[in-house]
């Protein structure tokens, strides 16, 4: 069921390192963002698959993770993603601006399409972008715009009620707890 997926799919930050998705695997999540909603239809979004250790490697260090808990370095070492997916949007069709919601859309559907495999992710809006569009050899109208990582997640996600409205997420131990707002508070 869908709710089943979306409450499955969290923000991971650690993940296994024997189990790799395939670029085959990865081509069949951006497939599906081609049926999702696009502003005025334009398809505007690019995307860019690494799935080879090496590139996923040298893309590693141009992104920022957690930036909620500063204190810690995560991933840790050796639970780093086992795949990226760089969203990126051509400038050439339109402005940034114009297709900002169409990448969260597309972010989502990649998102779900992994949790519906066994696999999750996290959408990271902290990279270096100029770094990234370099090292991804990246045409001057084909701009980076959210980075999602991927992977087998090897660590433990708890939903948990946010207490007086802070939905700050927070670790204990090896436990990742995310605050959620109640139904009643998010109403209008």
């Amino acid at each position: 069921m869908l709710r089943d997926l979306v409450v499955r799919n969290r923000s991971y930050r650690g993940y296994d390192r024997s189990q790799r998705l395939s670029e085959e695997e990865l081509k069949e999540f951006v497939d599906l963002t081609r049926y999702g909603a696009s502003s005025v239809n334009r398809q505007a979004l690019k995307f860019h698959i690494a799935s080879g250790e090496e590139e996923v490697k040298a893309i590693m260090p141009l992104t920022a993770w957690a930036k909620g808990l500063p204190d810690l370095n995560l991933p840790y070492p050796g639970t780093e993603p086992t795949a990226f997916i760089v969203i990126c949007i051509d400038t050439s069709i339109g402005s940034i601006n114009e297709y900002l919601r169409d990448v969260g859309i597309a972010a989502e559907i990649i998102l779900l399409a992994a949790v519906e495999k066994g696999y999750g992710g996290c959408m990271i809006g902290s990279f270096r972008k100029g770094s990234l569009k370099e090292l991804l050899s990246l045409p001057e109208d084909i701009e980076p715009n959210l980075v999602l990582a991927l992977g087998k997640p090897d660590e433990e996600i708890k939903v948990v009620e946010a207490v007086d409205g802070n939905t700050a997420y927070y670790r204990k131990g090896n436990i990742h707890y995310v605050p959620k707002r109640k139904l009643s508070d998010i109403l209008v």
